[in-house]
């Protein structure tokens, strides 16, 4: 292949290098487009067809339906290892010796306390206030109780801050769900592992003991795992563009948390939910809504199949497939919607209008059924994929800033009106 690309506008050519990643991606570096051609740029919506950074954390591959923790397949790590590992590797590169990783459980157990003046911040949002704004909200109010700059260069700071991080988020993400359901607030116990501790603080009551429930604590360590890195998507392409203004790393996490919100990215486990409920007010009849899904001049969008990036299949659904039958064949729960999610799943993987477009159910779709599963509030689901990609937005963050890449600044095509002459007012 050659290793330059020729782009030829009004009879000019110009030159450009072509780049190979490590898994053979090839891309052309247009970072000198502009200067070299007297203005030119590209234009590409939604940055699809765009390399916005070199990375050494994520590969997909969305063809082929591989996804790789650098360079670890998620399989093997879904199986293998547990959050607190995978997290230790996207920030810090490689796996942890069981030293590191005993020293990284017992550092985010020592910085889980979170400063009572949180709570006055909690306090003063209503019930009603959606946790994705409450948690945002409290994540960068974070700053104001760790007010020096992370110093990337500096691997002490930077891990004292990771585990800070990790430490607290748990503990905000509980105590906003809490709050909401008029619960008093749990402030953990550190005798537990990091999953067991996530649970105990969301479910505990001040009135009974809670016991944890192995195939949930299975089931949310796995979806955290799979949810905690997906390379160049919105919400991280939010945080590293927020951080290379050197914006702090509390202020660009909760503008990533921002970005998560959307229905069309992390609010997407809970757009799955509200669907199945609307279709049991319509009386259950998933033939239906299948036969509207196939219907190009219906508006009606089946949430939680198919995927942006995958187009063969989504190699987490897989593996959370089995974790949300688990989950389901051991809390023996009757529920409407879950059966009609069920039914919905039956069909589109037996369906060839479905299976022929590669339409399956992807992880956003079980991540809702194990969740509702579990007791956890519609409204809280895209809060709980929060917990699990704050890893990979560490990392994200850390080898922007080291990379040390320009403040983003993408360009733009004008289709404004031409140079109009000034009107006075009383002229107008």
């Amino acid at each position: 292949m050659a290793n330059t690309a020729t782009i030829e506008i009004d009879g000019n050519k110009y030159e450009f290098p072509v780049v190979k990643g490590s898994e053979n991606e090839v891309a052309i570096d247009i970072s000198k487009l502009r200067a070299n051609t007297n203005g030119v740029i590209t234009v590409d919506p939604g940055f699809k067809n765009t390399g916005s950074c070199e990375s050494g954390i994520t590969f997909l591959d969305g063809e082929k339906g591989i996804l790789r923790y650098r360079g670890y397949a998620i399989e093997d790590l879904a199986d293998k290892v547990d959050f607190l590992e995978v997290a230790y590797l996207l920030i810090f590169g490689e796996l942890p010796t069981k030293e590191q990783n005993d020293k990284f459980h017992d550092d985010i157990k020592a910085e889980s306390a979170v400063d009572e003046d949180i709570k006055k911040i909690l306090d003063a949002f209503p019930k009603a206030a959606h946790p994705m704004g409450v948690i945002s909200s409290l994540t960068s109010a974070l700053t104001a109780f760790n007010p020096s700059s992370v110093d990337v260069d500096s691997e002490a700071d930077m891990y004292k801050s990771v585990v800070r991080i990790l430490g607290k988020m748990p503990v905000l993400v509980a105590w906003t769900m809490r709050k909401k359901q008029g619960q008093p607030l749990d402030y953990g116990d550190n005798s537990l592992g990091y999953v067991e501790n996530i649970l105990k603080m969301m479910f505990s009551r001040p009135n009974s003991c809670y016991v944890q429930n192995p195939v949930l604590v299975d089931a949310l360590d796995k979806l955290l795992i799979l949810h905690a890195d997906h390379e160049q998507n919105c919400s991280t392409s939010t945080v590293r563009i927020v951080g290379s203004s050197h914006a702090g790393l509390f202020a660009s996490l909760s503008a990533g948390i921002s970005a998560l919100w959307g229905p069309l990215h992390g609010g997407a486990n809970q757009a799955v939910l509200e669907m199945l409920q609307a279709i049991q007010e319509d009386g259950g009849d998933t033939k239906k809504y299948m036969a509207k899904a196939k219907d190009k001049s219906d508006p009606f969008r089946l949430m939680g199949f198919g995927h942006r990036v995958y187009k063969n299949f989504d190699p987490r659904a897989k593996i959370i497939k089995k974790a949300a039958d688990q989950v389901l064949h051991d809390l023996g729960i009757n529920d409407p919607i879950l059966e009609i999610a069920k039914g919905l799943e039956k069909e589109a993987l037996e369906d060839p209008y479905f299976v022929d477009r590669k339409l399956y159910p992807n992880v956003d779709f079980y991540s809702g059924i194990i969740y509702r599963a579990m007791g956890i509030p519609t409204e809280m689901f895209t809060v709980m994929f929060a917990i699990g990609r704050l890893p990979g937005w560490i990392a994200q963050w850390r080898e922007m800033r080291l990379r040390k890449e320009p403040i983003g600044r993408p360009r733009q095509v004008y289709i404004g009106a031409t140079e109009r002459k000034f009107v006075p007012v009383e002229e107008r």
